[in-house]
């Protein structure tokens, strides 16, 4: 079924990935002065050559205006991947056309992803096995704002096919984030009212790691239970009641 992926997804063809390209100047996020275009190429062994080591083959090329640009710094374009245009599974280059400032000369700079083959498996057992959760950090001083990682990891036998099933269905799952203040042991929990972070998705998936920027300044100091969840194919994932800090 095509669905909305990451560059690292395991997107196949039919899906949409979506490229993102972060600009940084000085280490802060900084604006570009355009982006001219986004080049599409496939990376073909049989068109490898001397003057063409890599067998580039120019696929599609996207208009600079197409890109969006949702953040300081933060650019991106959801690539369908029309089975009409990208019939070959593989690795893939996205080459980013830049003007960074006022009279430069444009500039490449190229991105890696890689298209899929579809995963298909068979199995007696339907899916019935369990994930376990595991975040970093466990704490932040008010003030900071910085991702926290989350691993997802198939509680499955090791070594196996169906590990390697479970393992594409944790990279391809949605992740999304819950967070509550902790309330005193005799005071009532009201979840409505100390609910701060309330299914949120996380804002990038690496293979079986997803991350979610916390921004402590928007919070009080204290103790809060987190957790997550994960969905895929009817199916709902909730990790255990985790705690996180916000400390001065």
């Amino acid at each position: 079924m095509a669905a909305l992926k990451e560059r690292y997804q395991n997107p196949t063809i039919g899906d949409t990935v979506r490229l993102k390209f972060f600009v940084l100047n000085s280490n802060m996020t900084a604006e570009v002065e355009s982006i001219n275009a986004v080049r599409i190429y496939f990376l073909d062994p049989d068109a490898v050559t001397i003057v063409n080591p890599q067998g580039r083959v120019l696929v599609q090329t996207i208009p600079g205006a197409n890109v969006v640009n949702p953040e300081q710094g933060e650019y991106f374009y959801d690539l369908f991947l029309d089975p009409a245009i990208y019939t070959e599974t593989g690795r893939y280059v996205d080459q980013w056309e830049v003007v960074f400032q006022p009279g430069d000369v444009p500039a490449n700079h190229d991105q890696l992803f890689q298209v899929f083959p579809e995963l298909w498996y068979t199995t007696p057992i339907p899916i019935v096995y369990d994930f376990r959760f595991y975040f970093q950090p466990n704490k932040m001083r008010f003030g900071e704002n910085k991702p926290i990682e989350i691993e997802i990891i198939p509680n499955v036998p090791r070594a196996t096919d169906l590990c390697a099933y479970y393992e594409n269905l944790a990279i391809a799952a949605e992740l999304f984030v819950n967070m509550r203040l902790r309330c005193g042991d005799c005071v009532p929990c009201e979840s409505d009212l100390q609910l701060v972070i309330d299914r949120e998705p996380t804002f990038y998936r690496e293979k079986n790691r997803g991350f979610f920027r916390i921004d402590t300044t928007k919070f009080d100091c204290g103790i809060y239970d987190i957790w997550f969840e994960l969905n895929f194919g009817g199916n709902v994932y909730i990790s255990d009641t985790n705690q996180f800090q916000i400390f001065s």
